[in-house]
């Protein structure tokens, strides 16, 4: 039996296989606003065969998104433009739905992948980003503004006001953002944090501000669904954030109750060197795995379907989440499911469209036509 199709259950989320469509911006809604694009995105996604799709990065205030097109969910309107998106999801397919919490800080106010992903400054219709210090991410850049005790008050009440809007659109999991140079990432770098009040400094007070976070976000969400944390593993940069640094603060949030660790990598830093061949974050979500036991999620140049089976089944991780190659081959389940001797979940619109030589790939199901 393929154990990468075999079911997991998180809390009362049970899903059936440890495939995971990774939260992917698309830098495509309108204020903040899902779009028709977000309907055709994740639409077709949610047919993928999945066990869990998780929403691109959510933004939980207007400052904290990456550009202005990034998706937020932060007031009624926000929440109103989600609405169809989820129905449409629900009404045709039984995948599971998480969302992505998340704050860009110094990231914050950046053009478009397409346009170019630099800093928009604020002569030029952007904003001034907020951060734990008044470091900017690239030299020449001008600084964002160090966050002060109202501004760490509000953005940490901002991170629970979008949890309860996701518990009321029906989202299945949360996923808070601690990786990719973003804001609570930058908390956690002493690369990006360079505060001496009980929020910077030790190892200790730069997990106090992301772990104050997630005690709130788990707060607000109904405690029968999961929250996990995506985080950076590793800088790769020398004096930067590290594999065991982090399994300090897996530790930590296992303590608050956390589900799941996402072990991505880096992101805080130009200065960063990073290896890159399939599979090349992996080692990080098995330390992660080996010295706290809990579920973790492997990310990464994933996308062979005997990859990510031996990942689970030499349990090097308890999920496999991919994004570029699910965007290539957005079927990439079901062709998994071929390969590996299991099935999966489909439309039956799309019933007739397994090969002769795979009539178990969708179960038992039969399609009768006059």
């Amino acid at each position: 039996m393929s154990q990468l199709f075999t079911p997991v259950t998180l809390r009362s989320l049970t899903l059936p296989n440890r495939i995971v469509v990774s939260p992917m911006c698309q830098y495509s809604a309108d204020r903040g606003e899902a779009t028709e694009w977000h309907m055709i995105h994740l639409g077709h996604l949610a047919l993928s065969g999945a066990g869990m799709l998780c929403i691109e990065a959510t933004a939980v205030e207007p400052d904290g998104r990456i550009t202005p097109g990034d998706l937020g969910l932060w007031d009624d309107v926000t929440e109103a433009a989600l609405e169809p998106v989820l129905a449409a999801i629900r009404k045709h397919s039984p995948i599971k739905v998480a969302m992505q919490l998340a704050h860009a800080g110094r990231k914050a106010s950046s053009h478009v992948p397409w346009e170019g992903g630099q800093l928009i400054p604020v002569s030029a219709g952007g904003w001034l980003p907020h951060a734990p210090s008044a470091v900017p991410h690239k030299a020449g850049e001008e600084p964002p503004l160090a966050l002060d005790v109202g501004g760490l008050n509000r953005v940490r009440d901002a991170f629970g006001a979008t949890a309860r809007r996701a518990a009321k659109l029906g989202i299945d999991a949360l996923e808070l953002h601690g990786a990719h140079g973003y804001l609570l990432h930058q908390f956690l770098s002493p690369l990006a944090n360079q505060r001496s009040d009980d929020y910077g400094g030790s190892l200790e007070n730069r997990m106090r501000f992301p772990l104050e976070v997630f005690d709130v976000v788990r707060a607000a969400f109904p405690a029968d669904r999961p929250v996990g944390v995506r985080v950076s593993a590793s800088d790769w940069v020398d004096g930067g954030w590290t594999v065991d640094d982090t399994i300090v603060f897996a530790k930590e949030l296992q303590k608050r109750g956390c589900d799941w660790i996402d072990a991505s990598s880096g992101g805080v830093s130009p200065l960063q060197r990073i290896p890159l061949e399939p599979g090349y974050q992996v080692p990080f979500a098995r330390a992660i795995k080996e010295a706290t036991g809990i579920t973790t999620i492997a990310v990464g140049l994933i996308t062979d379907p005997q990859h990510a089976e031996r990942l689970i089944s030499e349990g090097d991780a308890d999920m496999v989440a991919m994004a570029r190659a699910m965007l290539y081959d957005p079927r990439w389940p079901w062709h998994a499911a071929a390969q590996l001797g299991a099935s999966v979940t489909a439309p039956p619109q799309y019933w007739r469209s397994q090969p002769r030589e795979q009539k178990a790939l969708f179960g038992d199901i039969s399609f009768g036509q006059r």
